[in-house]
């Protein structure tokens, strides 16, 4: 990466810069490679931020399935952090998973879940497992709360069987052909999962993120305290394939301890650590082991600790730093927070990033966990939190004692609760993800990159007034 107008020695933020173009050669967006080369196996340069509110295993094997990587977070007991690997190991990674209510579920129990939006929908087994039917989301909007989903299956079964299937483009020409906008997919009268016309579009696009034996891979989060190196090889036999060792400030003896013990239990994975924002801290990181090093403190959205501690630093700068300190010592960085746009995404990766996270961004999707909520206006939303609040807090140290709970509720810090609208045109994450990539891949044909590696050399930068960020907005109304 390059600045338009020699170096600075201000430290910026995302907003403070902007991307030139220059003389390229790629004609589409599609003809570049978006791979981050990291060493995870993903496709896409995204990952699902390790947050309560963000990743559960839906949402990662949604994204696996699209070619990025959810990381599942630490706060989630060994037991549960080992059936949510599995869980993701065992889904389709053609088709998406469903979800399966039973006949005598409520309409508005289904409203929890998922909204009545276009190209989503519910499968219906029996008591018995016996498959009944699957209902349209859109379906939902016009019956009564109480009704049983049961009720509203009329006429003959609607699938399409897997065998008679050999490509997507096969998928969506037999779904435009029956009139069907949502399907099940069936195999020996088995569901195997569902597709929609725009799923069946992706899957022409994007290539999933899969391991050695074919399955979706993901990434799941372990703290730096206790038997790390135990917590990992659990983790390891479960099936995951990358290791986030995690803690706010990682530059500390703690950390560079825990890889060193992750590193000698021999686990041959990804070790992801963080998060630090200067070269020294990538450094000792990378020396100690780690082969991709998480860089930010403070940017994110549920994130308090600049206002609380006057620690932290704005992103762009601290991705910049670090990035050309893990190239010297063979690591990557991951961009982790601060993105609110594509154009985020975009300038994470120019600034050298291998790939980058996003937390609250995803927490208001479909496939994020929690339920569904209506505010006083109807809106959808989902609650958000961040990992250093009492909410967060309460659920990472829920089995301690009273007496040590209230001792570390004491020092809580981040937002406890905040409302994520769904977005209406973009409700699902793979609908994020479709954006993000866009405009990601645009900003490539712009610099004449067909590569993230290549991004990180072409790419030149400016910088910006705040009335110059403004200036680049869309008009929502007319002037």
């Amino acid at each position: 990466m390059q600045f338009l107008t020699g170096t600075h020695n201000d430290d910026l933020t995302y907003s403070d810069v902007f991307l030139v173009p220059s003389r390229s050669d790629i004609r589409s967006r599609l003809d570049v490679s978006l791979a981050p080369e990291d060493g995870t196996g993903a496709t896409i340069p995204v990952v699902a931020a390790n947050m309560n509110s963000v990743t559960g295993p839906r949402l990662a094997a949604t994204l696996a399935r699209r070619g990025g990587l959810g990381v599942l977070p630490q706060d989630m007991h060994l037991q549960d952090l080992d059936a949510a690997i599995r869980w993701v190991k065992a889904q389709s990674v053609e088709y998406d998973t469903p979800f399966d209510f039973r006949p005598d579920a409520t309409v508005e129990e289904a409203l929890t879940v998922l909204p009545a939006v276009a190209g989503q929908g519910i499968v219906i087994h029996d008591h018995d497992g016996t498959f009944v039917g699957c209902i349209p989301a859109l379906r939902l909007a016009s019956a009564l709360p109480d009704a049983r989903l049961g009720d509203l299956l009329h006429g003959p079964l609607t699938s399409l069987s897997a065998d008679d299937i050999d490509s997507p483009r096969e998928a969506f020409d037999a779904m435009v052909a029956a009139d069907l906008d949502f399907a099940t997919i069936t195999q020996h009268g088995r569901v195997i999962g569902t597709l929609s016309r725009t799923g069946a579009l992706r899957s022409t696009i994007y290539e999933p993120a899969v391991d050695a034996h074919g399955r979706l891979r993901v990434a799941a989060a372990v703290g730096i305290n206790g038997d790390v190196a135990a917590k990992a090889t659990a983790l390891a036999a479960a099936g995951v394939d990358v290791l986030v060792l995690d803690t706010a400030h990682g530059h500390q003896d703690a950390m560079v301890a825990a890889i060193q013990s992750v590193r000698d239990a021999g686990l041959h994975l990804p070790i992801v650590a963080g998060n630090v924002v200067t070269a020294e801290g990538v450094r000792d990181l990378a020396e100690a082991g780690a082969n991709i090093i998480k860089v930010g403190v403070g940017p994110g959205a549920m994130c308090t600790t600049r206002m609380m501690t006057a620690v932290g630093r704005p992103q762009f700068s601290a991705v910049i730093e670090t990035a050309a300190a893990a190239t010297l010592h063979g690591a990557h960085v991951w961009a982790d927070g601060g993105v609110r746009y594509p154009r985020d995404v975009a300038l994470a990766l120019a600034a050298g990033a291998a790939s980058v996270m996003i937390g609250s961004w995803f927490a208001g999707t479909i496939e994020a966990p929690g339920v569904l909520k209506r505010d006083a206006g109807g809106r959808l939303y989902k609650e958000n939190y961040g990992m250093a609040s009492a909410k967060a807090v309460t659920d990472r140290f829920g089995r301690l004692g009273a007496y040590e709970l209230a001792r570390k509720q004491l020092f809580a810090e981040g937002i406890s609760s905040s409302m994520i609208y769904l977005d209406p045109l973009r409700p699902s994450v793979e609908d994020l993800l479709d954006m993000i990539t866009s405009g990601v891949r645009s900003s490539f044909t712009y610099a004449g990159a067909a590569s993230v590696e290549e991004f990180h050399d072409r790419a030149r930068v400016g910088i910006q007034s705040a009335a110059g960020y403004e200036e680049g907005k869309a008009l929502p109304v007319s002037w």
